[in-house]
C-alpha cells in the first residue's frame, strides 16, 4: 500500500482533485454518457452509471485505501451527472421528430447547462431535508456506498473489474458480429446485447411484466386495427404506449399520496430537537445556495424564451420543477424510482389547462422538469451516498456543477453523433410504423411526440386511452397495495415453493407492477421479449448459484455487472462502428 501512495498526489492536495476530476471527466462520465445515451436511444429509458463509476473510480483511489472512498464518490457523482445529462439528447430526437426547427448547437448546450444547474442547486437546497431529517433509505445511494467501502478489498475490486470485462467485451463482440461478421442468427431473432443485458440487472419480477404487456398487445393488434385505432401498419405501441404511460400516472398517483403522506406522518411525530451543531462535511451556505437557485431558474426562463418560449409557461416549468425534485427525491429515496416521465407529462398538462397548445412550447417548457428532476433526484441520492461515507458535500456539490458543466456540451455532441452514424434515428415511427429501425426503439422520444401531437389534436382519443391507463393504473396499484400490507398475504407467500411460485405470477402476470409493465407498451415485442429473458436468466442464475463471497453488497452480484457491461459494450460498439462509418463518408 505504503508503495502504491507514494505514486499518487497526497489526499486534499491540489493534485489530488485534478487526478479524480480528469479520471471522472475523460473516462468514467463519457463511458456511462455513451451507454445512457444509447440505452435512452435503443430502449427508451437509462441506467444512471453510479455502480460502474464507483467500481472503476475505486481503481484510481484503491492505493488510498479505504481513505480512498471520499474520491471515489467525488468521481461517481461527477460521471453520474455527465451519464444524466446524456441521456437527455433525447430531447433534440424529440424536436427532429416533430419537425421543428434544430438551434444552433451553442443555444442546445445553454439550454441543456441552465436547467442542469437549477437542477443541481434544487436537488442540493432539498438534501437537509430529505437526507439528513427524514433519513430516506435511497436504495440506490446505500448500495454506491457499501460498494465504494467494499472495494478497498483487492479481491473484490479484482472480480468486480472481471465481471464488467467480460461483460464489455461479450457485449461489443456479438455487436460486432451482427453488423459486420454477417451472424444471421443474431439478426433473426432480433437479439440485442444491451437489452438482455438492461433485463439481466433489473431480473424477472421486473422483465417477466414487459413480455406480459407486449404479448396482450400482440393479441389486442387485430381488433385495433379493425377499430380503426390503428392503421394497417401501426404497432401495437402507437396505442400501448398511451395505455403504458396512463398506468404510470396512476401508479405515480398512489405513491405520491403515499409518500407526502409518509412525509408529513414522520415531521409530526418527530420531536423537536435542540439544534445541534452541524459537522464539517455537511456545512452548505444556505443563502449562497438560494441564491443559485434563482439566478439559474432566470437563466432557464432566458434561454427558453431564445427558444420561443413564451416567460410565464417557463416561469411556471421552473415552479413546478422546485415542487418536483422534492416529490420526484423523496420517491426515489423511498422506493428507488424516479418517475421523470410523470413529471415531464404532468407538467405539460398542467401547461395545457392554462392554455399552452404549441408542441415547442411544450417540449421546451416540459424539458425543465424532465432534466432538473433527473438532475436533482441524481444529486439527492448521491447526497445520501456521501452521507453514510461523510464525504464533504461542498466539495461533492462543485464535482457534480463540472459534471453537469461537461454534461451540457457532452449532451449536444454524442446525441448530433448518433444522428449522424444512424440517420434512422431522425426517422418518426410514430408517423411512419412501416420503417422498420431495428434495436432502435426511442420509446422515451415515442412517447414524449406522441403526447405533444396529441396536445395540438383535436381528438379526444389520446385522453381517453390514457384515462384508461391511468384506472388501470390506480386500480393494479392499490391491490398490489393492499396486498403488500396485508399480513396474512405475506405469511401465505413464504409458506413453500407452491406459493412462491404463486406470488411470482401473481407479481409478473396477473397484477404485473404498472412501472414495469409499462415497457411492453412502449417498445416493440421482439425488444420486450429479449428484456424479460434476461431477466429471467438473471433470477434463475442468482436462485441456483451461491455466492461464496458475501462480503460484497448485492448490487454488485455477478449478473448485474455483466449486463452493465453488455450495455455498455455494444454502447461501445455502435459508437464505433458509427465513427468509421463517418470517418468513410468524410473521406470520400
Amino acid at each position: 500500500m505504503a508503495e502504491r501512495l507514494r505514486l499518487l498526489p497526497p489526499i486534499d492536495s491540489r493534485g489530488y482533485y485534478l487526478l479524480l476530476g480528469v479520471v471522472a471527466i475523460f473516462i468514467l462520465g463519457p463511458l456511462g454518457g455513451i451507454a445512457a445515451a444509447y440505452m435512452n436511444f435503443s430502449l427508451g429509458f437509462f441506467v444512471g452509471g453510479q455502480v460502474l463509476a464507483g467500481i472503476l473510480g475505486s481503481v484510481v483511489t484503491f492505493g488510498y485505501g479505504a481513505d480512498g472512498k471520499h474520491g471515489a464518490n467525488y468521481m461517481q457523482s461527477m460521471a453520474a451527472s455527465v451519464a444524466g445529462m446524456a441521456a437527455m439528447g433525447v430531447l433534440i430526437q424529440t424536436m427532429i421528430w416533430l419537425g421543428l426547427a434544430e438551434p444552433p448547437t451553442w443555444q442546445l448546450i445553454a439550454y441543456f447547462l441552465c436547467i442542469g444547474m437549477l437542477g443541481v442547486g434544487l436537488g442540493m437546497l432539498y438534501t437537509p431535508l430529505v437526507v439528513d431529517r427524514m433519513q430516506l433509505k435511497y436504495p440506490s445511494g446505500l448500495a454506491v456506498a457499501n460498494i465504494l467501502r467494499a472495494l478497498s478489498d483487492p479481491a473484490v475490486l479484482r472480480r468486480s473489474i472481471a465481471q464488467l470485462g467480460s461483460g464489455l467485451g461479450l457485449g461489443a463482440g456479438l455487436t460486432l458480429a451482427a453488423e459486420k461478421a454477417g451472424v444471421a442468427l443474431l439478426g433473426a431473432i432480433s437479439f440485442s446485447a444491451s437489452t438482455f443485458g438492461a433485463g439481466m440487472i433489473v431480473g424477472a419480477r421486473i422483465g417477466v411484466p414487459a413480455i406480459v404487456v407486449g404479448l396482450i398487445g400482440l393479441a389486442l393488434t387485430p381488433w385495433l386495427r379493425e377499430a380503426g385505432l390503428l392503421g394497417p401498419h401501426d404497432p401495437w405501441r402507437k396505442v400501448g404506449f398511451l395505455i403504458s404511460l396512463g398506468t404510470i400516472l396512476g401508479a405515480a398517483i398512489v405513491d405520491i399520496t403515499l409518500v407526502v403522506r409518509e412525509a408529513l406522518a414522520r415531521h409530526r411525530s418527530s420531536a423537536p430537537a435542540e439544534p445541534a451543531a452541524t459537522e464539517e462535511w455537511k456545512r452548505v451556505d444556505t443563502r449562497k445556495l438560494l441564491a443559485w437557485v434563482v439566478f439559474w431558474g432566470i437563466a432557464v426562463v432566458i434561454v427558453s424564451a431564445s427558444l420561443g418560449v413564451p416567460a410565464g409557461y417557463a416561469v411556471l416549468g421552473v415552479l413546478l420543477a422546485s415542487v418536483f425534485v422534492l416529490v420526484n427525491g423523496i420517491s426515489v429515496g423511498i422506493s428507488d424510482s424516479n418517475p421523470i416521465s410523470s413529471a415531464f407529462v404532468v407538467g405539460v398538462t398542467v401547461m395545457a389547462l392554462a392554455g399552452l397548445t404549441d408542441p415547442l412550447v411544450g417540449l421546451i417548457a416540459g424539458s425543465i422538469l424532465l432534466i432538473s428532476t433527473v438532475v436533482g433526484g441524481d444529486m439527492q441520492q448521491d447526497r445520501s451516498t456521501g452521507w453514510r461515507l461523510g464525504t464533504n458535500r461542498t466539495i461533492q456539490f462543485r464535482y457534480q456543477v463540472i459534471g453537469i458543466l461537461m454534461g451540457a456540451v457532452f449532451a449536444v455532441v454524442i446525441t448530433k453523433l448518433f444522428l449522424a452514424a444512424y440517420p434512422v434515428l431522425r426517422t418518426d415511427t410514430f408517423i411512419h410504423p412501416e420503417l422498420k429501425t431495428g434495436n432502435w426503439q426511442s420509446a422515451m422520444t415515442y412517447k414524449f411526440a406522441g403526447v405533444l401531437r396529441g396536445l395540438a389534436s383535436s381528438e379526444t382519443t389520446t385522453l381517453k386511452l390514457m384515462g384508461l391507463g391511468i384506472a388501470i393504473g390506480l386500480v393494479i396499484q392499490l391491490v398490489r397495495l393492499a396486498l403488500k400490507r396485508s399480513a396474512a398475504y405475506q405469511v401465505w407467500k413464504d409458506r413453500s415453493a407452491a406459493t412462491k411460485t404463486a406470488d411470482f405470477v401473481i407479481d409478473t402476470v396477473l397484477l404485473p407492477g404498472p412501472y414495469a409493465s409499462s415497457l411492453g407498451g412502449f417498445v416493440e415485442f421482439p425488444t420486450a421479449l429479449w428484456y424479460g429473458v434476461g431477466g429471467i436468466f438473471s433470477s434463475l442464475w442468482n436462485s441456483t448459484m451461491k455466492r461464496k463471497d458475501t462480503r460484497a453488497p448485492a448490487d454488485m452480484d455477478s449478473m448485474s455487472l455483466i449486463g452493465g457491461g453488455l450495455i455498455a459494450g455494444e454502447a461501445l460498439a455502435f459508437l464505433t462502428l458509427g465513427i468509421i462509418g463517418l470517418a468513410s463518408l468524410a473521406r470520400e
